[in-house]
C-alpha cells in the first residue's frame, strides 16, 4: 500500500475496530453459538459475519448504500428487514426452554468422560446465521456509507479502497474468531452451561431489544 494513503488506512481501521468492540447484534450471536453450539460453530458464525461485511463494503463501493440512505422508503424497507431477522433469532432463543445447554466433547469431566452431546449445528448454518446477522443490519449500511464518504478520499484508487473493505472484513472475523474462542474456554463455557436456558433466553431478549433499537433509531 502507497504511503499515500496510510493516514486513510491508520483512520480507517481505528474507527472500524473500535465500532467492532462494541457489542451489538453480532457478538451476541458469536456468543450464542459458541456456548451452545461449541467452537467450531462459533469460529464459522465470526468467518460467515466477516463475509456479511463484504456485502456492506461492496454496495458503498458501487454507490448502491448512497441510494438506500437518500431514499427512504428503501432505508425503511432495509430497517424492517433487518430488525425483523433479529427479532426471530431473537423469539427462537426465547423458545428454547425446552433445550438446555449441553456439555461439549472438549470440555470432557474430571474422569475423560463427556457429560452430553452437542446439539448438531451444519457448518454451512453456523456460517449463514453469521452472514444474515450482519448482512441484514442497516446500521451496518450507515456506518460503512459514512465511513467510506467521510475518511476515504474520494480520488483513492478503487483498487486501495476494495483492500480497506476487505481489511474489514478480516478484522471483522478475527475478532469475533477470539470472542467464539474466550466463550468456549472450558472454565468461562461452564459458567454459562449452568445457566441452561436462562442463558438462550437472556440472550434472546437482548437481541430482540437491539432490533427495537434499530427500528426507533433509523
Amino acid at each position: 500500500m502507497s504511503i499515500d494513503y496510510l493516514h486513510e488506512f491508520i483512520t480507517l481501521a481505528t474507527i472500524h475496530f473500535m465500532a467492532v468492540v462494541i457489542p451489538g447484534p453480532d457478538f451476541v450471536i458469536t456468543v450464542r453459538q459458541s456456548i451452545r453450539h461449541g467452537r467450531l460453530a462459533g469460529i464459522v458464525t465470526a468467518i460467515g459475519i466477516g463475509a456479511g461485511i463484504s456485502l456492506h463494503v461492496l454496495y458503498t463501493l458501487i454507490g448502491v448504500g448512497a441510494l438506500i440512505h437518500a431514499t427512504p422508503w428503501l432505508l425503511g424497507t432495509a430497517k424492517i428487514v433487518g430488525g425483523a431477522y433479529i427479532v426471530y433469532l431473537g423469539i427462537n432463543m426465547l423458545r428454547s426452554h425446552a433445550s438446555p445447554i449441553q456439555s461439549i466433547p472438549e470440555l470432557a469431566t474430571g474422569d475423560g468422560r463427556a457429560a452430553a452431546r452437542v446439539p448438531a449445528q451444519s457448518i454451512r448454518k453456523a456460517f449463514w446465521t453469521g452472514f444474515l446477522t450482519n448482512a441484514t443490519n442497516p446500521k451496518a449500511t450507515l456506518f460503512f456509507l459514512a465511513i467510506f464518504t467521510t475518511v476515504i478520499n474520494p480520488g483513492t484508487p478503487m483498487k486501495i479502497q476494495i483492500l480497506f473493505g476487505a481489511w474489514m472484513c478480516m478484522v471483522n472475523a478475527l475478532w469475533f474468531v477470539f470472542v467464539s474462542v474466550f466463550f468456549t474456554h472450558p472454565r468461562t463455557r461452564r459458567v454459562f452451561e449452568r445457566m441452561g436456558p436462562w442463558f438462550e433466553r437472556t440472550m434472546g431478549a437482548v437481541l430482540i431489544v437491539f432490533a427495537g433499537k434499530l427500528m426507533l433509531s433509523l
